[in-house]
C-alpha cells in the first residue's frame, strides 16, 4: 500500500510503532543511551522536585532531555557512517567526531541549566 493512501491514524500508529523501535535499538546497542536514561531517572523527579515553578521545571527537564535526543541523532549518524563501510576514512571521522561533541555540548547545557536555576 502506498503510503499517500494510509489515513491518519495509521500514520500516526506506525509513527509510534518506528519510535519504539529506535528505542528498543539505542537501549540494546548503545551503552552511552542506556546510561543518559539511568540519569535522566534520576533527573526528573529531582526537576520536579527542585524546580518549584513550571517554568524552571520545564527548562530542568527539558535541559536533561535534549541530552538523550542529541544522543540519540548521534548514534544514528554513527549507524549511517558505519553502514557506508569499515575502513577509516577522514569525513567519517569528522562526522562521528561532531556527533559526540553535539552530545558533549548537550551535556554541558544542561549541567550550566541546572546549575543556573538551582544556585540562585
Amino acid at each position: 500500500m502506498s503510503s499517500e493512501n494510509v489515513g491518519p491514524l495509521e500514520r500516526l500508529l506506525n509513527a509510534l510503532r518506528y519510535s519504539r523501535q529506535g528505542l528498543t535499538q539505542a537501549w540494546r546497542c548503545e551503552a552511552s543511551f542506556r546510561y543518559e536514561i539511568y540519569v535522566l531517572i534520576f533527573a526528573l523527579p529531582s526537576a520536579w522536585i527542585l524546580g518549584g515553578g513550571a517554568v524552571k521545571r520545564a527548562l530542568l527537564m527539558g535541559s536533561a532531555l535534549l541530552v538523550v535526543v542529541v544522543e540519540m541523532i548521534n548514534s544514528a549518524l554513527e549507524a549511517v557512517v558505519d553502514r557506508i563501510g569499515p575502513e577509516q576514512h577522514e569525513l567519517s571521522g569528522r562526522a562521528k567526531d561532531m556527533g559526540s561533541a553535539a552530545v558533549f555540548c548537550a551535556i554541558v547545557l544542561a549541567l550550566m541549566v541546572w546549575l543556573v536555576l538551582l544556585v540562585e
